[in-house]
């Protein structure tokens, strides 16, 4: 599963090295040059683990759109979400920070503060107009209206902070999770975190498009099909325009409540319910990704449009039953652990005649090297925002790589009292905060069986100083230093 050379950094190196430099010599740093610049579509699926896509290897599921955008661009084999649940990975996502910087500590828990520069807001200057579809997690999208999980209570007021208030242009956004079938009906209590109302009554959350506007049609169906309903017209406007767009979609599947349609259970006959479910969720997302790689080639724009693929934390459930059928491939924990499981997950990006076709990737990447790459590809300084980063603009990092000693990078991460400190070959971890700290040769054992610790005594104690200055820098930030003028 693991490989101790790194072939595929050398060629995915020399493409964005090649696509980056062409890229800022064209632009002259004016809102009159955005016809230059490429759009961004970054999508993100919820609690799709490690091994649930077609591409690497699963044994029924089928995912055709993923795998071809595997074949066509980059592969990323050690791709990592922020975090092990979904708001805090979100958060990352966005602002190329830790969640810990802004009390993002958990799912529903805090929310993203205006103090915050998001991508919507990095771009905006430089000519893009901006979308976000699906989930948001990040706050909630009403102070009236009871909604999701904290929405219309007067106990979460102070959690307000919808997309619309973070540079986003157009929404179509929910606070949490849905339903994947029908997302704004109750289903079937089979499909598992349903609750106890009637079904087909009001689920009880939204999709919300700006303050107090709720969408009330089209909203039938496939839950992922709903969401690019809207995302289609959004790129169809920004071309009419002559903007290039960042769009966000971050599709809902395959977290529970899982359920899906006759069409897409069918691939799957002889399976299980729950697996047919499961799957078929999937397949149904992975056609929308189709479609819209397919509307980008209908408007003759796909050649100027980077699209990527991630997850938000591994599968759900403690193993594989009934409908949490997510896969890890012998990658121990899942969702809420900072073991592999629980945060690698799929990792791909497709840039038409910038990405070699077939290119693979084996150093570790997170959701944190958003900002800073798409900021490096506009040629914003993000020092000016005078606070720290998370995140690394990807070119640094494979430009590092090329040379005869490569610089080690390590990946940091904090949940409720659970660490990991993690590089290319050793994996600094610590189960909660009294808990000792392990180390792991990922290399060697990838499925994190083997206390490394006592053979590698200098990596140890040095991995444990390092991860002990970053909890001091984002404690700092916890306290509001990074806002200060």
């Amino acid at each position: 599963m693991m490989n101790s050379k790194l072939p595929g950094v050398v060629i995915f190196l020399f493409f964005w090295l090649n696509a980056f430099t062409a890229f800022s010599q064209n632009r002259q740093g004016d809102a009159s040059e955005t016809s230059k610049r490429p759009n961004i579509i970054l999508i993100m699926s919820d609690d799709q683990g490690w091994g649930d896509t077609g591409y690497n290897g699963h044994p029924y599921l089928q995912t055709p759109n993923l795998d071809r955008m595997a074949r066509e661009g980059a592969r990323f084999t050690r791709a990592y979400s922020g975090s092990a649940v979904c708001s805090p990975t979100r958060a990352s996502f966005l602002t190329g920070r830790n969640p810990e910087r802004m009390g993002i500590c958990y799912a529903n828990c805090g929310h993203l503060k205006k103090e915050e520069i998001t991508l919507f807001e990095l771009v905006k200057p430089s000519g893009y107009t901006t979308g976000h579809f699906g989930k948001w997690h990040l706050g909630t999208l009403s102070k009236t209206i009871p909604d999701a999980n904290r929405g219309g209570n007067p106990e979460f007021f102070h959690e307000y902070a919808p997309p619309w208030e973070h540079g986003v242009d157009v929404s179509f956004v929910t606070e949490s999770k849905v339903p994947t079938w029908d997302p704004m009906k109750t289903p079937p209590a089979s499909a598992m975190e349903a609750g106890n109302k009637p079904l087909g009554s009001p689920f009880g959350t939204n999709y919300w498009t700006g303050e107090g506007q709720i969408a009330t049609d089209n909203l039938e169906g496939d839950d992922s099909r709903v969401m690019m309903d809207r995302v289609l017209p959004f790129i169809d406007q920004a071309v009419r325009d002559k903007k290039p767009f960042l769009t966000v979609i971050w599709f809902h599947t395959p977290h529970l409540p899982v359920y899906t349609g006759e069409k897409y259970k069918k691939p799957y006959a002889g399976l299980s319910e729950d697996q047919q479910e499961f799957y078929g969720a999937i397949t149904a997302m992975d056609e929308q990704i189709g479609r819209l790689r397919a509307h980008l080639q209908k408007l003759g724009i796909v050649d100027h449009t980077i699209i990527s693929f991630t997850s938000d934390n591994g599968p759900e459930g403690k193993v594989p039953v009934k409908r949490t059928q997510g896969l890890t491939y012998g990658l121990d924990g899942r969702k809420r652990s900072l073991k592999e499981g629980g945060i690698r997950v799929p990792g791909l990006m497709v840039w038409p005649g910038q990405i070699a076709a077939g290119t693979v990737v084996n150093a570790p990447v997170f959701t944190s090297d958003y900002f800073p790459t798409i900021a490096s590809l506009l040629n914003i300084d993000i020092g000016k925002f005078n606070r720290p980063y998370d995140g690394t603009d990807l070119r640094k990092v494979l430009r590092e790589e090329r040379s005869a000693i490569p610089k080690e990078r390590y990946l940091s991460f904090l949940l409720e009292g659970q660490a990991a400190h993690i590089g290319t070959r050793y994996k600094l971890y610590r189960e909660n905060a009294t808990a000792e700290w392990q180390l792991f040769d990922l290399l060697t054992d990838p499925g994190e069986t083997k206390n490394a610790a006592s053979t590698n005594k200098d990596l140890f104690n040095t991995l444990i100083s390092e991860w002990s200055l970053w909890e001091k820098s984002v404690k700092n930030s916890a306290a509001g230093h990074d806002y200060q003028p």
